[in-house]
């Protein structure tokens, strides 16, 4: 896989040692088991995946090549580069103007973009219609776009479903930037419809039974499907496709619901003609990491740190399976942990901040998860590590234990 050049502030020596040795040992990632770390009174289950990805970094090395082959001229993304505070926060500090925030509430009106600036697409893409005002603008934006090959995979299904005559449902939540942009682009070759979950799903099978009114499905749906959108006709032949850091399972299990209640309405033989089974569309650093989290949770532990920006998507899913088995924190680096009996943490179904005291059990020794998601650096975990390890005799430092091969392979 190539090799991105990003800065080292964001790389951990001994973070990519693990990782190194896990790929050296397991190539081709058929052990999702985790490396386990003995400090003595404290060990660490590291995830087998973890940490940026393929179209994170290459995100990050696009972005600091604009401003490098830039100087002088203005540079804006059209939202933030990825959800990660670190990483917007460093683009910021170089210069960078960002558009719009995740929402798409515009900062910066596309009346004061000229032709000369320099403008980036993010990881997540971006609609058609965004696309076209800055064309219309006369912005280059080929040479910065940082679209992630996974999300233009998922816009090149929606075409082949449309083309097919299939009626597109995203699964994703519906304001995410990728959503929105998989919307835009799969709107204008097919219907299409978002829905969240498999409640969601369930609620829109309703109506296809014939047991939901018009007036309910357009409270309900009518802002998430595409123009013209009619239920009565484009509900008969559909495919799934999804937001690509959504849990797998789910995107499997809403699928498998659209292809039993099409079973039930027009039988097992005339199926293929409603139903289009499509390969998940799930990206495979998404894949991985879900993997990976599920190995973790093999193992006996106490507690959970999950680390990454409280806006990504791909990192509340790892929370949200953590949380199934122990008590889980979900932090965005070091700072968070405040001192050795209280922690800063996000719950991600509320959006709120909370704080917890004597969040370390008090046990020996403490056995705990940690891991990241897609768009978190190394660093950042490695600090949360340091962090941990400060209130603990340790009995032996990380180059001890890398010197001595003492971890799991």
């Amino acid at each position: 896989m190539k090799q991105f050049d990003i800065p080292l502030t964001y790389r951990s020596s001994f973070i990519s040692q693990i990782k190194n040795k896990r790929k050296t040992t397991d190539p081709r990632k058929k052990d999702f088991s985790p490396t386990l770390l003995d400090f003595g009174p404290v060990q660490f289950f590291i995830a087998r995946h973890f940490g940026f990805c393929y179209g994170v970094e290459n995100a990050i090395e696009i972005a600091y090549k604009a401003v490098e082959e830039n100087p002088g001229k203005r540079i804006f993304l059209l939202s933030q580069m990825i959800h990660n505070p670190t990483v917007n926060q460093d683009l910021r500090a170089m210069g960078i103007s960002f558009i719009m925030d995740t929402m798409g509430n515009q900062f910066v009106p596309w009346s004061e973009i000229k032709a000369e600036d320099v403008v980036i697409i993010p990881a997540f893409g971006t609609t058609i219609e965004i696309t076209q005002a800055l064309n219309e603008i006369g912005v280059e934006l080929q040479k910065y776009n940082t679209t992630c090959p996974f999300v233009t995979k998922v816009w090149k299904q929606s075409e082949k479903l449309g083309k097919e005559g299939y009626t597109v449902i995203i699964h994703g939540k519906h304001k995410h930037e990728e959503t929105r942009a998989t919307f835009s682009h799969s709107s204008e070759n097919s219907n299409s419809i978002v829905v969240r979950d498999l409640e969601e799903a369930k609620l829109l099978g309703s109506y296809m039974r014939g047991e939901m009114s018009k007036e309910v499905y357009e409270e309900t749906f009518g802002a998430y499907s595409s123009e013209g959108f009619n239920p009565d006709i484009h509900l008969d032949k559909v495919g799934v496709v999804n937001q690509t850091t959504m849990l797998a399972s789910d995107t499997q299990a809403i699928a498998d619901y659209f292809k039993q209640l099409m079973i039930q309405k027009y039988g097992k033989e005339q199926i293929k003609e409603h139903f289009a089974d499509t390969r998940d569309t799930l990206c495979y650093a998404t894949n991985d990491n879900q993997q990976a989290t599920y190995g973790l949770l093999k193992e006996d532990s106490d507690i959970a740190i999950v680390v990454g920006g409280f806006n990504s998507s791909n990192t509340s899913h790892l929370v949200e399976l953590c949380e199934e088995k122990v008590p889980t924190y979900f932090i965005s680096g070091a700072e968070d942990i405040l001192q050795q009996d209280r922690i800063r943490h996000f719950d991600f179904r509320r959006k709120k901040t909370l704080m917890t005291k004597d969040f370390l059990p008090s046990k020996k020794p403490v056995k705990m998860i940690l891991t990241s998601g897609a768009s978190c650096p190394d660093a950042v975990v490695d600090g949360v590590m340091d962090r941990i390890l400060s209130f603990f005799e340790v009995k032996r430092s990380k180059e001890a234990l890398l010197e001595g091969h003492s971890f799991d392979d």
